[in-house]
């Protein structure tokens, strides 16, 4: 590649019609010289060409988003969604205006929306370091797996037990992931910059009921109950069955998603009633 500073262009394999866009955007820009295409479920194998990316174009919906983030943060690439899933939170450009507007962009002078992300580990048993490290924009959820029994799930705050949730799952979410799971849960809806944690359990069945927001800084031990099945979620992806006295800590994570924005930050409110179709209301 001739340019330095190359451009990835990353689609949802599964939408034919986002393939077809990835490479509109190649070669209406004229970036033939100066970018890479991939699939979402493809990019893993191309971490080596995220080093040098200095901006990601992704075709698809929030669920690309969420996938492609957990691979692109530990390189502080910035992304730029065009909408071609059903919500489309996290994305900032439509199909019928991505072409004309993609240019300012690819610029550079954009204000960057930083937007914090979770760690969560599992730690199994007796065993002192945890075996599993993932990263999550969205959220991160203990729940049931294939049984229909609600979970008794310890929940420590900073080393204080807070409550036993006797719940389907507990949500542990950022800002960004408020609006999705955490939402349909009752959960609030949180500023998509703000710094906090919140917990949402779901269909609580005694204890709290209602969602606690948190500070950034705190650091939260689940444990499910040992006699029934759990699962752990992390944005969506990556389940992972819980066994006996398994501990998931969750925590501020050390990178954060980065989305260049044209708009202001308070178009925020108008793009939430227009996506949860509230402006008829």
């Amino acid at each position: 590649m001739a340019d330095v500073t190359p451009i990835g262009i990353v689609y949802n394999s599964q939408i034919e019609a986002a393939e077809a866009m990835a490479h509109k955007v190649v070669s209406s820009l004229h970036l033939e010289d100066r970018c890479w295409v991939s699939s979402a479920s493809e990019l893993d194998h191309l971490r080596s060409n995220l080093e040098n990316t200095s901006l990601i174009i992704v075709a698809g919906g929030d669920g690309t988003i969420l996938r492609i983030v957990r691979i692109t943060a530990p390189y502080g690439v910035p992304l730029v969604g065009i909408n071609m899933g059903r919500v489309g939170f996290m994305s900032e450009l439509t199909v019928a205006e991505a072409i004309e507007k993609l240019p300012k962009y690819l610029d550079g002078d954009l204000r960057v929306e930083e937007r914090m992300m979770l760690e969560t580990t599992v730690t199994r048993g007796s065993e002192s370091e945890p075996g599993l490290t993932l990263h999550a924009l969205n959220d991160v959820v203990v729940g049931r797996g294939g049984i229909t029994r609600l979970l008794d799930i310890e929940t420590v705050i900073d080393g204080v037990t807070l409550t036993s949730y006797r719940a389907d799952a507990v949500i542990v979410s950022t800002a960004t992931g408020s609006t999705g799971y955490a939402l349909s849960a009752g959960g609030p809806i949180l500023y998509p910059e703000t710094r906090a944690m919140l917990i949402q359990p779901v269909a609580a069945h005694s204890g709290l009921s209602n969602g606690l927001i948190l500070p950034e800084d705190s650091v939260l031990e689940l444990k499910a109950s040992d006699d029934h099945e759990a699962v752990l979620s992390v944005d969506g992806f990556s389940d992972t069955h819980l066994h006996k006295d398994d501990r998931v800590t969750v925590r501020k994570s050390p990178y954060v998603a980065r989305f260049l924005r044209a708009h202001a930050p308070s178009t925020f409110y108008a793009a939430l009633t227009r996506r949860l179709g509230l402006e008829s209301l």
